[in-house]
Order: C-alpha cells, then sequence, then structure tokens
C-alpha cells in the first residue's frame, strides 16, 4: 500500500493551488489517510465519493474541495467533521471562492424591526439600509440568558450547530437578546434567514432543505413554525436534520415562544390521544431558554449607567419602571398599550376584547374586520349599545390603529397573505381555505397576552360566536373554535361550527366526525369521512382507514390508502408500507421507503431495513446501512444492534469489530458493552479504558458499573480507583456501590462516595445510601444522611423518610421529618404536614400548612385546601379557594365541588360553579361528562342558560 502522507500518491509537480488553510486542510487529510492505511481507490468506495472527486481533493493543484466531498472524507477516516469543515470554509475565503448558497441574506444587510425587534421609544427614525426608515434602538443592557446565547455563537464559531429558543412572555426582550446574540456573526459574513413568505411554516417548509453553514435560522415566534397543526412536526424533524447533520454546518437556530407554548410543547398527552407534539418536544429538550420579565438588580444597575452615559430612551423608561423592573415592556409600549385598552371607549375596548378572545381560543393572527365588527357588539351593555352612531365602527378602529412607541398600535391592519404551495400528490382532492374577504387586523401581542389571563375565565358571548360562524373561513379557526366551544359545554356552537370546519376542509374536524359516526355505529359513513379527512391531509384519519382496510382483508386497500399517508409525509406509513412491499418481493421498493423515511428525520427506518437484510442473509447490504446511519444522521445505535446479532448468532469477532466501529462514532453504549466484554474477557486494563472514553462522552455509569464488578469480585481497591470522580445525575451504578460498600461495613467509603457526587451536583448517592440505611432499621444514619441531602437543596428523601415512618406508624418520627423538610422549602412536606394537622383536627394550622405548599408550588395543595374548608362546613371559603385554584389554571376543585352541591341536592349552587368551571374550558372530557352533562344534558348557551334540546343535524 503507498503511503499518502509521504506524497507517493500526489500529482508531481506544478505549483500548488491555495494559502494556508487549504494546505492545511489537504495535511489533515493526507495523514487521516496514512492512519487509516487506505489508498484513494479504498477511500473514495468507503466514502461513496468518485475516485476523481478523492484525487482532487487531496492534490495540491486543485481547487478548494466542497464541504460535502470534506464532511464525507472526514467520515470515512473518522476525522473530526466539524474541524475539517473550517478549515475548508478558511480555505474557500482565502481563495474567494466561497459562494452564499441558500435562503437568508448577510446578517449585516439586515434590519432589526424587520426581524420583530420591537421598537422602542417615540424617538427619530433615520434612514435604513434600503430606504425605509428605521427608529434606533435604545443601548442594550445584558442579562443572564446573554451569558447563554453567546456561548451558543462561540459554539457555531467553532464549527458546531446550535439552537437555542427564548422563552418568556411578550416584550421581554427575546427578540432583541437574538440580534445581539449574532452580531458576531455579521463580522464572520454569516447570512440570517427568516422564513415568511407566504405564510411562516410553509416558509420554513419548503426551504429548511436549501439552508446552508454559516446561516442564522430565525423562528421568532416559533410556535407558528412548530406549532402548525399540519406542518409543526415536519418542520422540527427538519430542523433537527439540519442540526445533527455535519455537512450542513454549523448553524445557529433561534426561535422565541411563549411560556404557554413552551408547556404546551412539553406536555405528554393524556392516555389514549395522539401525541401532536412529540418531534417539536424531542427537538426543544435542552435547547430552551427562560427571559425573567422583570430586569435584576445587576441589569438595573447597568441601564442606570447607560440612562446616565446619555441614552435617553433608558432615561425615560426608567422614570416609570424602575420600581416593578419591567423595563423591556415599558420601551416596547407595553403600559401604554394596556393604558389604550382600559382607558379606551366602550367600543373600543369591546373590539379589543373580541381580538383577545379570538386569538386565546385558537384563531390565527389574521383577524377579519367584518368578523370582529359583528363579534363585538354582545361586548357592549345595552347602555352603550344605546348610544353607538352609525360610524362607531370606523371611529374605533381609528383610535385603535394610532401607534404608541415606535409602530405599535393596539390593533393595527395588516396584509393577508396569499398562499403559494407547491404541487403535492393530494393536490387534486384537497379544497383550499378560501381567503379572508376585507380588511385584516392584528392585535398587539401585549394585549393578546393579556387578554390570555385576565379573560380566562370568562367564555365569550352569542356575538362571537355567530361572527366566527358567519365571517370566518379558515378551517383550522373554526375547528379550534368548536374545540373551544365544546370546552365551555357550549354545545350546539360546538357542532354547527365543527360542521362548517369539515365543510371548509378542516381534516380534524373531519377525523372527528368520523370518529363520532363509528362510535354511533354507522361504519359505512365514518369511513367516507375518514377518507375526505385524509384527502385533506389528516395522517390519523389515514391511519384509521389503514386499519379498516387492514382488518377487512382488503390488502390493495390497505397499500393504496399507506401511500397515500406516505406522500403526506407520515414516516411510520412509509416504515409499514416498506415493509409491504418486501413481503411482497420489492426489495427495492422497501428500501426507497426506508430511506425515504430517513430523510424525513425518522432513522428508524434504516435500522428495519438493516435487520431485514441480516435476517435473509445479505450481511454485507445490512452493514453499509447501518455505516449509512451512524456516518449520515449520526445513529450509530445501528451497528450496535447488529454487533448483538452477530453475538447472538455466535461471531463474537464480528460483534467486537461492530462495537468498534460504533464507539469511533462515539457512541457510549458501544463503548460500555465494549468495556464489559474486555472485562469479562479478563483485561481489565482494556475494560477501562473503553469505560473511561465512555464517561468522556458523558455516560461516568460505565466507570462505577465496572467498579460494581470489580467490588463484587472482591477488588475493592480498583472499585475505589475507578469511583474517584464525579457521578453524573444519570448514574444509578453510583448507588448500587455505595450499598456494596455499605453491605459490607465500609461505611466510610459509602459515604465519602456519596458526598463527593453532592458536592458535583446530584445528591441521588446521597439519597440512595439513607433509603439503604432505613431498610437496615438505622433510622438516625438515614435521617443523618437525608438532613445532608437536604443541605444540598434536595429535601425530597427527608420526605421519603416521613412517609416511611408514618407508614410504620411512628406519626410523631414522620412530623419531625416533615418539619425538617418543610424547613428545607419541600412544598410535598407542607402538603403532608396540613393533611396530618387536618386529621388531628386543628384546622386553623392545616390550613396554615396548606397555605405554605401553595406558595411553594405544591399541584394539590389548593385543591386540598378547598376540600378542608368544605369538609369543616365552609362553603364559602371552598368556593374562594377553588376559585384561586382555577385562577391558576386549575379547575380540579370547581369541579369537584359542584359534584357534591349536586350530589347534596344544592343544584342552584352545583349549577354557579359548574358554570364557572365550563367558562374556563374544561379540556379533560371525563370532568365534563362527570358534572356538565349531569346538570345539563343539552349544553349551555353562549350567555351560560342552559340550552333547550336541539336537533343535530349533519350527523
Amino acid at each position: 500500500m503507498r503511503d499518502v502522507g509521504s506524497g507517493a500518491d500526489l500529482p508531481q509537480g506544478g505549483e500548488h493551488v491555495g494559502g494556508p488553510g487549504l494546505s492545511a486542510l489537504r495535511r489533515r487529510l493526507a495523514d487521516g489517510l496514512a492512519t487509516a492505511r487506505l489508498n484513494q481507490t479504498q477511500l473514495s468506495a468507503r466514502a461513496g465519493l468518485g475516485r476523481t472527486t478523492v484525487s482532487e481533493a487531496l492534490s495540491p493543484r486543485k481547487p478548494v474541495p466542497s464541504a460535502e466531498t470534506v464532511a464525507a472524507l472526514a467520515q470515512a477516516l473518522k476525522l473530526p467533521v466539524s474541524e475539517l469543515l473550517a478549515l475548508q470554509r478558511a480555505a474557500a475565503e482565502e481563495a474567494g471562492t466561497e459562494t452564499a448558497h441558500g435562503p437568508g441574506r448577510p446578517i449585516r444587510e439586515c434590519e432589526p424591526h424587520e426581524l420583530e425587534v420591537h421598537p422602542a421609544g417615540d424617538g427619530d427614525a433615520t434612514p435604513g439600509r434600503d430606504g425605509p426608515w428605521v427608529r434606533a434602538l435604545p443601548g442594550y443592557v445584558r442579562r443572564a440568558h446573554d451569558g447563554v446565547l453567546e456561548e451558543a455563537v462561540r459554539d457555531v464559531l467553532d464549527g458546531r450547530s446550535r439552537m437555542v429558543v427564548l422563552v418568556g412572555t411578550s416584550s421581554t426582550g427575546k427578540t432583541r437578546a437574538c440580534w445581539e446574540a449574532v452580531q458576531p456573526l455579521a463580522d464572520q459574513r454569516w447570512r440570517l434567514w427568516h422564513p415568511f413568505d407566504p405564510s411562516r411554516a410553509e416558509a420554513a417548509l419548503e426551504d429548511l432543505h436549501r439552508v446552508g453553514p454559516r446561516t442564522v435560522v430565525w423562528l421568532n415566534e416559533a410556535q407558528h413554525y412548530l406549532g402548525d397543526q399540519s406542518v409543526g412536526e415536519r418542520i422540527a424533524a427538519a430542523v433537527h436534520r439540519l442540526l445533527v447533520s455535519p455537512e450542513r454546518g454549523p448553524l445557529l437556530v433561534l426561535g422565541t415562544l411563549w411560556p404557554e407554548y413552551a408547556t404546551a410543547y412539553a406536555a405528554l398527552p393524556p392516555t389514549g390521544e395522539a401525541d401532536r407534539h412529540s418531534r417539536v418536544r424531542e427537538l426543544l429538550a435542552g435547547r430552551t431558554l427562560s427571559v425573567p420579565d422583570a430586569f435584576d438588580a445587576q441589569a438595573l444597575a447597568e441601564a442606570a449607567v447607560r440612562a446616565e452615559g446619555g441614552d435617553g430612551l433608558l432615561a425615560d423608561t426608567l422614570t416609570r419602571a424602575l420600581t416593578d423592573g419591567r423595563i423591556a415592556q415599558d420601551l416596547a409600549g407595553a403600559p401604554e398599550l394596556l393604558k389604550r385598552y382600559e382607558h379606551g371607549t366602550p367600543a373600543a375596548r369591546a373590539l379589543l376584547e373580541a381580538g383577545m378572545d379570538a386569538r386565546r381560543l385558537g384563531v390565527g393572527p389574521y383577524l377579519s374586520q367584518t368578523f370582529l365588527t359583528d363579534a363585538a357588539v354582545d361586548y357592549l351593555c345595552q347602555s352603550d349599545y344605546d348610544q353607538l352612531s352609525a360610524d362607531w365602527a370606523e371611529l374605533a378602529y381609528a383610535q385603535l390603529a394610532r401607534p404608541v412607541h415606535g409602530r405599535h398600535a393596539p390593533l393595527r391592519r395588516t396584509a393577508f397573505r396569499t398562499p403559494r404551495n407547491p404541487p403535492s400528490p393530494s393536490a387534486a382532492s384537497t379544497t383550499a381555505a378560501a381567503p379572508p374577504k376585507g380588511p385584516q387586523l392584528r392585535l398587539a401581542d401585549y394585549l393578546e397576552q393579556q387578554g390570555r389571563t385576565i379573560r380566562r375565565h370568562l367564555c365569550p358571548p352569542a356575538s362571537f360566536w355567530h361572527a366566527a360562524y358567519t365571517h370566518l373561513t379558515h378551517p383550522d379557526d373554526l375547528y379550534n373554535l368548536s374545540a373551544a366551544a365544546e370546552q365551555r359545554h357550549r354545545l350546539q356552537w360546538a357542532h354547527h361550527l365543527r360542521l362548517r370546519a369539515a365543510a371548509q376542509g378542516s381534516p380534524h374536524a373531519l377525523h372527528h366526525l368520523s370518529m363520532m359516526r363509528e362510535a354511533a355505529g354507522d361504519r359505512t359513513q365514518a369511513e367516507e369521512l375518514a377518507r375526505q379527512a385524509a384527502d385533506h391531509g389528516s395522517t390519523g384519519a389515514l391511519r384509521r382507514l389503514v386499519e379498516l382496510r387492514r382488518d377487512g382483508g382488503d390488502g390493495p386497500g390497505t397499500e393504496a390508502l399507506l401511500r397515500q399517508a406516505a406522500d403526506h409525509g407520515d414516516t411510520d406509513a412509509m416504515c409499514d408500507l416498506a415493509v409491504v412491499r418486501e413481503l411482497a418481493g420489492d426489495r427495492a421498493g422497501a428500501e426507497r421507503l426506508f430511506r425515504q423515511a430517513a430523510d424525513h428525520g425518522d432513522t428508524y427506518g434504516l435500522y428495519q431495513l438493516a435487520v431485514m437484510h441480516e435476517s435473509s442473509g445479505h450481511w454485507t447490504n445490512a452493514l453499509g446501512l447501518a455505516r449509512e446511519a451512524a456516518e449520515q444522521y449520526g445513529q450509530a445505535y445501528v451497528l450496535c444492534h447488529l454487533a448483538a446479532l452477530r453475538e447472538r448468532a455466535g461471531d463474537s469477532a464480528k460483534a467486537e469489530s461492530l462495537l468498534l466501529e460504533a464507539a469511533a462514532h462515539g457512541d457510549v453504549i458501544a463503548l460500555y458493552r465494549l468495556a464489559l466484554r474486555q472485562e469479562d474477557a479478563g483485561d481489565p486494563a482494556g475494560a477501562e479504558t473503553f469505560a473511561r472514553q465512555a464517561a468522556e462522552h458523558g455516560a461516568t455509569r460505565a466507570l462505577y458499573h465496572l467498579a460494581v464488578l470489580r467490588e463484587k469480585a472482591g477488588d475493592r481497591l480498583r472499585a475505589k480507583a475507578l469511583a474517584e470522580q464525579p457521578a453524573d445525575r444519570h448514574t444509578e451504578d453510583a448507588g448500587r456501590l455505595a450499598a456494596l460498600w455499605e453491605k459490607a461495613g465500609d461505611r466510610e467509603a459509602a459515604e465519602n462516595l456519596a458526598r463527593r457526587a453532592a458536592d458535583h451536583g446530584t445528591t441521588r448517592v446521597l439519597n440512595h445510601l439513607a433509603t439503604v440505611r432505613a431498610g437496615s432499621g438505622d433510622h438516625a444514619g438515614a435521617e443523618a444522611l437525608a438532613r445532608e441531602a437536604a443541605e444540598h437543596g434536595d429535601a425530597s428523601v427527608l420526605n421519603l423518610l416521613a412517609l416511611r415512618r408514618a407508614h410504620e406508624g411512628d406519626h410523631s418520627a414522620a412530623e419531625r421529618l416533615y418539619l425538617q423538610a418543610a424547613e428545607h422549602g419541600n412544598e410535598s412536606a407542607m402538603y403532608h404536614l396540613a393533611r396530618m394537622r387536618e386529621r388531628s383536627g386543628d384546622q386553623a394550622a392545616a390550613e396554615a400548612w396548606a397555605r405554605r405548599a401553595v406558595a411553594g408550588g405544591h399541584p394539590l395543595a389548593l385543591h386540598v385546601l378547598a376540600q378542608m374548608r368544605e369538609d369543616a362546613g365552609d362553603k364559602r371559603g371552598a368556593e374562594t379557594v377553588a376559585r384561586q385554584s382555577a385562577e391558576r389554571g386549575n379547575t380540579q376543585s370547581l369541579n369537584y365541588l359542584a359534584a357534591r352541591r349536586a350530589d347534596e341536592g344544592d343544584l342552584e349552587g352545583a349549577e354557579t360553579l359548574g358554570r364557572e368551571n365550563a367558562d374556563y374550558g374544561e379540556s379533560r372530557p371525563a370532568r365534563r361528562h362527570r358534572v356538565f352533562y349531569r346538570l345539563w344534558p343539552h349544553g349551555l348557551n353562549a350567555d351560560g342558560t342552559p340550552a333547550p334540546p336541539w336537533p343535530r343535524q349533519g350527523l
């Protein structure tokens, strides 16, 4: 084999092309080639590149190779992809061949206000780069979250792609923080892409695959992308694919979210319900960052220094917002917007409240003026309505269009962008939503968020629902309002809005109606509705149709439906269809579908394909797919699985080879298994080497597991040596090791390990050791360790030990431990103390502890307090607490008290509380059925009065 490092395989003679960057790149590639002991032909095969491409990439007389070529070579040679891509970019810059590709434009050409940074103050405007006049930004005051953003920028400058989503309420400075963070990238000639035309979600989905390296992907108000009912999951998968594809980076994805959206995306769905945000939840995990509402003392001090230095905007703001620290909101005009709402004319308030209700109940950001005008009527009291002039709406809209600071207005005119979708396989059968008629308006973000709080307990009046049914045309708006009406037990409006949504092509409404018909036993109509829903893009309906066809033995029909779902981007359908094609003998078709699923972010398809090839004896194909999964998608688990299959088949050497290959990709499971293999083979040094590599990749469990094995083998000295490093938060074996030493009588070693882990941020080992001692009857020792954990900020084991003592009947000890836990802020202990005081008859102390638990954030504390007052006969006090709980988002207590009143025969009281519960919008069907249908079998009218029987046409 020829030694590439010596230059034997390189062209001789002629001048070298390029500067230091290109020379460094080629040196790294040549060294990697020599280390791998490959020639260029072998390298081209491993990298999946042509022989000429490889030769030119290594030749000193050829131009800079492409980023894709360098990434493929780096992966084939097991070199750090990000480092080599950084060298490639430097070489391209030196040669002047770097070309901008992909969407976006240079950051230095962007204006902050075009990126939705709120204008501040009423100061003078200056000409922008492209002509429009823009307002000056106030001086920027750094806060804690800016440090995290700066770290992300440093990472991308080092070649590692990052994503950060700032989570905070409206006008807290999220977008401005993102703008300030990207300024160092502007100096490095980075680009910024803000997808928004024709709609945010459509623009993102259409061009995410075109995004090139050194691009900031700007997802301001990320709910418009990730929360889109039709394509949000696909956008999340595409963004994830961007982040994990080294050849596409480095990239920086920045986004902003309101807290309610972040909470909704992070929540797991109730049992039996579809998981609508699984990929969004996976994408956002570990990538969100909270932005506080108010400036802290340090930020206020810096703002004051800037104000004294001549920043007039900050100086003016500090005169109003110094006390509460809401500097960013004041700069964005939030107080003035709220003042416009609170002190506006009755007509203006009515229009704003109709807009607030529309947005909080699910209508999109474009609000039809005709809808708002008709909706606002019942928001006015009769005397105000009687005084309306003929041009009341025109006057009110003019008042609300006047801006406060910058370009903010309570309700401003906006232009609706007509979607321009690319052709799709189902385009012929899909009815596009009709564009809205007449002027479109947009409610100020701050007022929208205020409306979600101050109007959360109110159900819109009849004019709102009637205007929605009459004027709204977008299927998502209509379906969302139908769901909101049903949650508020306005069943008749829910029914009619759902039918109208279905008529406008809402796949969700059609699917809902299909399930209703199926539950009623009308399978034929259910299937027809499901077919319509599928034609309009409902993958859930398609999946249900597939089940119906499959249950009926209709193979061709099943395959046709799976293909339709796959065309809609359903990766599960792609994989299912691939299995069908494989069973039919169409291996090429199956492989094509599995690859299609991988391209949509579902690498499980490649895993299934690899296993399929392996089981049928096509080992080379299986290995190639496993390597592709590792190299192209960063999923080395397929190699690990093939290793397990080889091990099971008795091919231990091949299994080890595969694990080594997976380990080279940094797969910690492979490193962990290799460590165990070496230990079993009697090679302790080799086992430790692999275990330490796993620990370097974040899996310190490997070292602790090895220590456990050494301890069980009687080699305590080596076990202790392996345990001489901090345990991470996911280490269970550190606790097992401490328990083994405890059992062997080496309490000092056990306690030292537990304390060392606590000093490095995890109290799990202390807690585990405390429970071991409690189980052996050493209550004093257990409590001492639990108190140490509490001193490190974790009083959960004190609480757990208290529960144990209570179950053992030692209530005095339980109370003592609960008190210790409560002193360390454990709200669960406060909750249990409230229960104990209640059982002992000390109502005042019970309430006091319950209130402390409420202040600590215990989710059930207010509900328990309401029960206490109800049981004590204090009905009014119970209702007060139940309403407080509802204001915090939990209507369980209102529901409970309504049921209690009904059971007692107090129907008037039950209806009062039940109506309040309904107006909040009870989202759990079980609770709605428990009380609502008992009190009002036909639902409620918009004003909350019981509805009479009504015909359910259309079903």
